[in-house]
């Protein structure tokens, strides 16, 4: 009688992935669902992801590290946009993939200047997505069949970022791009950021949900202090605005909205921390901080 067969245990793969594409494409979504937890803040408000963030996977013999980075900025030359496209050709020139997301249906002169970016000789996958708003699926096939006749692409992949199953498929296309190697962090790890950093994006969040278009995207938070006591987060977190007005919009009513940012950001850092917290958050008036280059390091906005 023959022994069974002992299977080898598949190579360990591990690689960077970096999320790319105009403001709006819905990068921030696809992150998220492909490490199937919420991490990255979304917004409906362009330049919601300012930072390079690090979104981590392991599934199997793979792990993936995703970088989400902001939307290319081809319409504003503030320090705080220039700083933002730093960040986004610097994390490609690092990545082993890169996802290049546009709308399923569309790639206009934004999406094109996104592309140009690319350095030559790494994989691009280019993702369709927003699949699931596109009403005629008939004018989609031939749409996608001129993609792969003038774009350098490795694979072409339509979905809607928040279907899991598309998730799940993207990250079966990507695993055998990744080189074979050790993982880069622990099985469970979900990201390299610390909670300090999360917990200003999510108020960051909140303050751009809550406030839609009267607020610039200008806007921006600074956690003044972060302290554990035990398993509570005692956090102070400053919002800075450029004008006295936009001041009174944050502050609301005998001070509602405020209130209402501050709760909802708290609840959701004590979902993702699984911990307390006891959040005091005040609004403060900066004129100009998005133009000046000093300020704009100093918000932690330039690596």
């Amino acid at each position: 009688m023959q022994p069974d067969a002992v299977i080898p245990p598949l190579p360990r793969r591990f690689g960077t992935v970096a999320i790319v594409g105009r403001p709006n494409v819905g990068k921030s979504t696809l992150l998220n669902s492909l490490i199937g937890q919420k991490l990255s803040i979304t917004s409906d408000k362009a330049q919601t992801t300012r930072h390079r963030l690090l979104g981590l996977h392991t599934e199997g013999s793979v792990q993936f590290a995703f970088v989400d980075t902001p939307g290319f900025q081809v319409r504003h030359t503030r320090a705080l946009n220039r700083a933002m496209n730093r960040t986004v050709t610097a994390a490609l020139a690092e990545v082993d993939v890169v996802l290049w997301v546009i709308e399923a249906g569309q790639l206009g002169p934004e999406d094109e200047r996104v592309g140009a970016l690319i350095p030559p000789g790494k994989p691009v996958i280019l993702v369709a997505n927003k699949l699931d708003r596109v009403q005629s699926r008939e004018k989609l096939l031939p749409w996608l069949q001129g993609l792969g006749a003038h774009k350098n692409l490795a694979e072409i992949v339509p979905l809607s970022a928040r279907k899991l199953a598309d998730a799940k498929r993207l990250l079966a296309i990507i695993a055998p791009y990744l080189p074979e190697g050790e993982w880069g962090y622990d099985a469970d790890a979900i990201t390299d950021r610390s909670e300090r950093f999360l917990a200003a994006e999510i108020l960051r969040e909140k303050l751009f949900r809550l406030t839609g278009d009267e607020l610039p995207y200008t806007s921006a938070v600074l956690i003044e202090r972060f302290e554990q006591e035990g398993d509570l987060r005692r956090i102070a977190a400053a919002i800075v605005v450029e004008r006295d007005s936009h001041k009174a919009m944050v502050i609301g009513a005998a001070g509602e909205r405020l209130k209402r940012i501050s709760t909802e950001a708290r609840m959701e850092m004590q979902r993702l921390f699984d911990a307390p917290v006891f959040l005091e958050v005040w609004v403060k008036t900066r004129s100009g901080w998005a133009d000046d280059q000093r300020a704009v390091r100093a918000f932690g906005y330039e690596d």
